[in-house]
């Protein structure tokens, strides 16, 4: 322990400093003055003296070198036990020490004397320190009078105490003794001086090879509960963005018709804060589905709620009905608006079971993963534009197979990127762990989590989505079917599309009065393109487990709205007609050019 730094503080002592003495030349300047004057002889016999100028200085304290170690100890700010022996004996506490723990005893062990070193947890380093004579220390700990301390243990040397001392006086006395009465008893003496000092001698050897420990005790009940109070800040803090990006996530993901899926998020450990990462399924309608994920760059409650503007913004763009590139261009200046400082990347894209497909845009995020029936796995192009908020950039979109029996993977940079590899190392590890990862759309979530050495302790947030097209046989493959008619136009368009629809819809055994709705709805959807489309025209039926599907394309673009008809006007119904018996319906622009119209019927469970 270096007890110089204390000694500034130590009220009453200073350094000990170069001491001014007849080397300093302000002494010897005055008396050479003094002596000239006295040998001159001045009219009234007067003998002028200089006046000092010098003040009066103050008196000294004592040394540094001048006090006892029990001096310096008791002086110290901090509380300072000393222990003496194996068995730790209680042999000094200074004021400060009992000032926060209260009187101690001497001589008794400290396991029964200092409890506040139990409840510390320093006594099972005592034994440690004591053998091994290297200091330990045990940061922050509470008493349970509420206080904090960190406590440094340090090994101390044997020392002579009131036995050493006790014992030179007794053999300065016995040598006296020893020197008056050597005239008798000379040989008998002897002998009893030997025994004198061997028990003396093994009596020192005692005590000078039992060291001790001295117990320093720093007060840190300030800084302590600053640190809880930040930390309580912060877990608030951490707790409010995961909240809020919860409850800006879907509760409930929508399952379409043709698809299995499922999502995994997982925030951050304690140490790491809440990122913005979302994903989101949407139905598009006609057995469309689009699928999102997306990663703000950024921590806390504002990454959460740029998050939620561009989810819900996306949902509105989706409604739309746009191809992936367009809605990926128009979150682009969106991001810019919301968070200039912030960027986000995101992949939009869109599943058509007439298709076996995804078309997707992407805007910097990492590139899906989609798994055959057989364990290949493949990986979807580089990104195919820069991140939303970058401005400046035309994206495109890109296509990759979703086959019947395949999966699909949507991911976030927390599930491939760490510190010590390359992020394609992580990509190529999660393509690995794809391959054998079967089961439903959530077991291969779980799989994957597990299989990244993803734990609750991870140092950033996670979101995965799962898509699987499964493979339908037997069955339940009979309640999926699909059936289409060209159509040329002319006169003879709507009689052939209502004769289709009635047959095809009576074969897959729907009821009467649903049939007649459908093939109502098909022959309407065909009219008004023939009034309003260019050929060539397609009329398709898809049947699902859950739903009726009829769609009508053709080579015009211009998209039909539903408007109130006039008494006296002669069209202008078809769409009113549509919307009335159908589930739902709307149109999009398809990417070759044209439009197509559709409508939905819900089956009967």
């Amino acid at each position: 322990m270096n007890f110089t730094r204390w000694s500034a503080r130590l009220p009453g002592t200073q350094r000990r400093a170069a001491a001014r003495d007849d080397r300093s030349p302000v002494p010897a300047a005055r008396a050479e003055y003094a002596q000239a004057q006295a040998a001159a002889t001045l009219p009234d016999g007067a003998i002028p003296v200089p006046p000092d100028t010098t003040p009066t200085p103050a008196a000294p304290g004592p040394a540094l070198d001048d006090l006892s170690a029990r001096e310096i100890l008791g002086r110290l700010p901090a509380a300072v036990a000393l222990l003496h022996g194996p068995d730790h004996r209680v042999a000094y506490v200074n004021e400060a020490y009992e000032t926060a723990f209260g009187p101690r005893p001497s001589g008794v062990p400290a396991a029964e004397a200092l409890p506040e070193l139990a409840e510390l947890s320093v006594l099972p380093l005592l034994d440690q320190v004591l053998r091994s004579g290297t200091a330990r220390t045990v940061k922050s700990r509470r008493t349970a009078g509420g206080g904090s301390y960190t406590v440094t243990c340090t090994p101390v040397a044997a020392w002579n105490g009131t036995a050493d001392k006790d014992d030179e006086k007794a053999g300065e006395k016995a040598g006296e003794k020893a020197a008056d009465n050597k005239t008798r008893e000379k040989a008998a003496d002897n002998k009893t001086g030997e025994k004198t000092g061997e028990k003396a001698g093994e009596k020192d050897k005692q005590a000078r090879g039992e060291g001790g420990v001295l117990v320093y005790a720093a007060d840190v009940t300030d800084h302590a509960e600053a640190a809880e109070r930040l930390r309580t800040s912060e877990r608030r803090h951490r707790e409010t963005a995961v909240t809020l990006q919860r409850s800006l996530l879907p509760q409930e993901l929508e399952q379409p018709d043709d698809l299995r899926i499922a999502a995994t998020y997982q925030p951050g450990g304690t140490d790491a804060a809440v990122g913005g990462d979302w994903y989101d399924v949407i139905t598009l309608g006609a057995g469309r589905t689009a699928l999102v994920i997306g990663d703000v760059m950024g921590r806390g409650v504002r990454a959460a709620a740029v998050m939620g503007q561009l989810r819900t913004a996306v949902r509105a763009y989706a409604r739309l009905d746009l191809p992936p590139h367009e809605v990926i261009q128009l979150l682009d200046g969106l991001a810019s608006e919301i968070d200039a400082t912030q960027i986000a990347t995101c992949i939009y894209a869109v599943h058509d079971p007439n298709e076996g497909q995804l078309v997707y845009a992407s805007a910097g995020h990492l590139p899906m993963l989609v798994r055959d029936e057989d364990g290949t796995v493949s990986r979807a192009a580089d990104p195919t534009g820069p991140p939303l908020g970058t401005g400046g950039w035309v994206h495109t979109s890109g296509t990759i197979a979703l086959p019947p029996g395949s999966t699909a993977v949507l991911y976030t940079d927390g599930l491939v990127e760490r510190r010590s590899e390359d992020i394609d190392e992580g990509v190529a590890s999660l393509a690995r762990a794809l391959s054998g990862a079967k089961g439903s759309p959530q077991v291969v979530c779980d799989r994957l989590i597990r299989s990244l050495g993803v734990t609750a302790e991870h140092d950033d947030d996670v979101a995965v989505l799962v898509v699987q097209h499964p493979a339908r046989t037997g069955p339940n493959a009979e309640l999926f079917h699909n059936a289409a008619l060209d159509l040329l136009g002319g006169i003879e368009a709507t009689p052939r599309a209502r004769s289709f629809a009635t047959g095809v819809l009576t074969s897959w055994r729907f009821p009467a009065e649903l049939r007649d709705l459908g093939v109502l709805a098909a022959s309407e959807l065909v009219a008004n393109s023939l009034q309003h489309g260019t050929p060539p025209m397609r009329l398709g039926l898809r049947r699902t487990d859950r739903r009726l599907i009829i769609e009508v394309t053709d080579g015009d673009d211009h998209l039909p709205r539903r408007r109130q008809a006039e008494p006296a006007d002669e069209a202008g119904r078809g769409i009113e007609i549509i919307a009335s018996i159908a589930t739902s319906w709307g149109s999009r622009r398809t990417p070759g050019g044209g439009k197509a119209v559709w409508c939905e019927f819900a089956l009967p469970r």
